[in-house]
């Protein structure tokens, strides 16, 4: 907590100080970008603080620290983040009322971080916060992106990407660091020095840090998260550009700007692969030279390192780490192998957060040994050290068919591998890492995901959390477990009343705000049905809108049935190279156009799909969210956040036993939660069983009416979809079709559900209440004991 924390008055007068001393304007020229800068630079003031002592008190009491290395860290706007962590929600209103400014067009100016894509890079930044919170000394590392993933915008319905361009204006919160910067080599060739191996590599890129604060619940702990930047060892080859080559002359300028560019560069292609592992030893490289510099300050004896250091690997972007690290160590410090592998792997850590195999990244061995050939000859070694340390099977193995299997090298690499919800962590032991696991019992742990309550409840949802407040007290924003106290009230006609009136305000400023904004008129009486997320077969946004041509139909077909008014909202991007997904989202599109315009049915069901889905986003659409869709095939999600977003705040789960969605059944109660579909067991044998899905067609009346509605061209061109249309007849890897019928009578469970309100809001509470293990402050404990063996650290 602050110790003494700024009165109004105060931070009026430093808000003007900083319009004039840091943005050059007098408040009577002052735009509202000038003013959000201005209040941002007076926020950053009062985190630099503890900033600077939290990183004083970490070295001085020789603290062991976490290194998070993520290629994605999704942390969305700042400024109202650090506004309710540092609790000066009611002087900086104040202070802004006597500015004569309004707070939310003040917000509203930030422009979204494009530093990442979804659920991987906003657990990251989850994580962030609670380490801070929890005061657990750490460092985040990722990449400072130009243009992150792509602004996403609709042309003719389709998806049409273009750069991002939050760092066209200045980034108030960063620090940048020119004395941490790094040289990181690629290419090039490796020879023998008095028997070490020397590595000459071709090219090279200079890594500059580039460092946010990032302050905990209180105000009492900041860690940093260091992004890295990558610029040009030679700025220019000046005798190339005097000799009329102007574009060879900027290679090198080209090469460190590409680095940093973009997010998840398209890998269809040999240079698209080639430049994406760059950016991955990129990330790595640089990170593992800073954590040794620093490391080498502190403590100096490199036989302490695993005893003051924790590194995590989120996910296998940074599983280069392990040949990295060993390469530091014996070719830089002079340790050997055996040495430095123990060290390695008694340091590291890996998050799994995937069961299909296309995601466990591989490279070719030629990509590998011309991208990065001291590191080949050290996965080599490792490999060889493996097989030699074990009595695996000859199909086990890092090397195998003339790849690199970076899931592989990150287990092998790795002092504990977790999983991310309880039923994601037995599948990761019996099917991707299974031969592993039997090598290695004990290595495999779980750590169920969670999401912070500082941003997700008490940021997104100030209504919900005033109403918590002044039912059990603020406590369940440091502790979420608190939130039991609300079970009691779930039976209170008035508490049920003041919540739904809570929900109902969040739908009211939604269908004013983003719905209005793509011309819906929507009806906050209806269920706003929410379906956001990456667009991805395994999530089957396509089941969704498949149930929707369904149901259209039915009221077609029945306009004076008693239907229960319904709005689908569906929200995130597919990769610019996912032509499949892409044309889930087109045909989205094309059924909510025909939708929405039918005179007859509008009243009943409309169907929404904003651009540019992105964490500001996300903040309006869960608190307004009557039902979370969470359908992804059984087995195929590891965990999932939205899903803890939408039930910690209020909404309810129609889902299949998937990921985190069975604990969330288990704790919320089943009969709170609309269960449907196979379990992971049923969807393998399914799956496997030849013509499953014609067989489910031609069982289910309503979805062989919709598919010919599409093919029909009722939505549209219908050639536009036969490749869809043909995979959901003839192949369904993710079991759309023989999950449908299920699907379609729960949602018709849900429309009788959600008449009786009552009812409807004593399970929304219950949801609530029961959602207070989905806290990220509980996994980041579980990490620290179960994982780390780090201990929270007093200023």
């Amino acid at each position: 907590m602050l110790k003494t924390p700024p009165t109004a008055l105060a931070l009026r007068d430093q808000i003007l100080h900083h319009l004039t001393h840091s943005q050059g304007r007098g408040a009577e020229f002052a735009t509202t970008f000038d003013w959000r800068l201005a209040v941002s630079y007076t926020v950053r003031d009062l985190i630099a603080g503890t900033w600077v002592n939290a990183f004083r008190a970490a070295r001085d009491q020789g603290a062991k620290r976490v290194c998070y290395l993520s290629m994605e860290f999704l942390i969305g706007r700042i400024l109202d983040d650090a506004i309710i962590n540092l609790r000066l929600e009611k002087p900086m209103d104040e202070a802004l009322r006597m500015l004569g400014l309004d707070r939310q067009e003040i917000l509203d100016n930030e422009p979204d971080a494009a530093l990442g894509n979804g659920g991987l890079g906003r657990l990251a930044a989850c994580f962030m916060e609670s380490l801070s919170s929890l005061q657990c000394p750490a460092f985040g590392y990722g990449i400072r992106y130009e243009h992150g993933l792509f602004r996403q915008r609709f042309e003719g319905g389709q998806q049409v990407e273009t750069p991002e361009d939050w760092l066209n204006q200045p980034h108030p919160w960063e620090f940048v660091k020119l004395d941490y910067s790094y040289t990181v080599g690629f290419k090039g060739h490796v020879e023998k020095v008095d028997g070490r191996a020397v590595w000459h590599p071709g090219e090279s890129v200079i890594a500059r840090a580039y460092d946010t604060p990032v302050i905990g619940w209180g105000g009492g702990w900041a860690n940093t998260l260091r992004l890295w930047g990558a610029h040009p060892t030679t700025l220019l080859d000046l005798h190339r550009f005097n000799a009329g080559d102007h574009t060879a002359a900027a290679e090198p300028e080209a090469l460190a700007r590409t680095l940093s560019r973009v997010l998840y560069p398209d890998d269809t292609t040999d240079a698209g692969k080639e430049l994406r592992l760059k950016q991955e030893y990129f990330l790595t490289s640089a990170s593992l030279q800073d954590i040794l510099r620093r490391f080498l300050q502190e403590h100096g004896d490199l036989r302490l390192l695993p005893d003051k250091v924790a590194m995590q690997l989120n996910d296998t972007h940074p599983a280069i780490a392990g040949p990295e690290l060993i390469r530091l160590l014996t070719d830089d410090h002079g340790l050997p192998f055996e040495q430095a592998h123990e060290l390695a792997q008694r340091t590291l850590n890996y998050t799994n957060h995937t069961l299909m195999p296309e995601a466990l990244e591989r490279w070719s061995t030629w990509l590998m040994g011309g991208v990065l050939p001291r590191h080949m000859q050290i996965i080599q070694m490792i490999d060889d050290h493996h097989r030699a340390t074990t009595n695996r099977p000859s199909h086990v193995g890092i090397l195998q068919q003339d790849q690199v299997r970076m899931g592989d090298l990150a287990f092998i690499m790795a002092g504990k591998v977790n999983g991310v919800s309880a039923l994601h962590t037995e599948l990761v032991k019996d099917t991707v890492f299974a031969d592993l696991h039997r090598l290695h019992p004990g290595r495999i742990v779980n750590q169920t995901n969670g999401v912070t309550p500082r941003r997700w409840l008490r940021m997104a949802n100030p209504g919900l959390a005033q109403l918590l407040d002044d039912t059990i007290g603020e406590g369940w924003t440091a502790d979420l477990d608190q939130l039991r106290a609300l079970e009691p009230h779930a039976g209170d006609a008035g508490f049920r009343e003041a919540l739904g009136q809570v929900k109902r305000a969040n739908k009211v400023w939604l269908s004013n705000g983003v719905l209005a904004n793509l011309g819906i008129k929507a009806d906050p009486d209806a269920i706003f049905d929410i379906q956001v997320k990456r667009i991805h077969e395994y999530k089957r946004q396509l089941l969704n809108i498949l149930e929707a041509i369904a149901l259209w139909k039915r009221i077609h077909d029945d306009p004076n049935g008693d239907w229960t008014p319904r709005v689908k909202i569906f929200g995130g991007k597919a990769a610019p190279a996912y032509w499949l997904a892409k044309s889930v989202i087109h045909l989205i599109n094309d059924v909510a156009a025909t939708i929405n315009n039918d005179p007859v049915t509008s009243r009943f069901l409309q169907i929404a799909y904003p651009p540019n889905y992105n964490v500001s986003m996300a903040e309006d659409l869960i608190p307004a969210a009557d039902l979370s869709e969470q359908i992804s095939t059984a087995g195929k999600e590891a965990s999932g956040t939205g899903n803890m977003k939408f039930t910690l705040n209020g909404a309810l789960t129609v889902g299949t036993l998937d990921g985190a969605n069975v604990e969330i059944r288990e704790l919320v109660g089943s009969e709170n939660f609309f269960l449907f579909g196979l379990t992971a067991e049923e969807a393998a044998r399914e799956a496997a069983t030849p013509g499953h899905a014609r067989a489910a067609i031609e069982k289910s009346g309503d979805l062989r009416a919709a598919l010919h509605l599409i093919a029909e061209g009722r939505f549209g061109r219908a050639d536009s979809y036969y490749t869809l249309l043909d995979r959901t007849w003839n192949d369904d890897p993710f079991l759309v079709a023989s999950d449908f019928d299920d699907y379609f009578a729960t949602q018709r469970r849900v429309d009788a559900a959600y008449r009786d309100s009552a009812s409807w809001d004593r399970m929304a509470a219950l949801n609530i209440a029961r959602a207070g293990f989905f806290s990220s402050d509980r996994t980041i404990r579980g990490y620290m004991t179960d994982i780390w063996n780090v201990r929270p650290v007093a200023i």
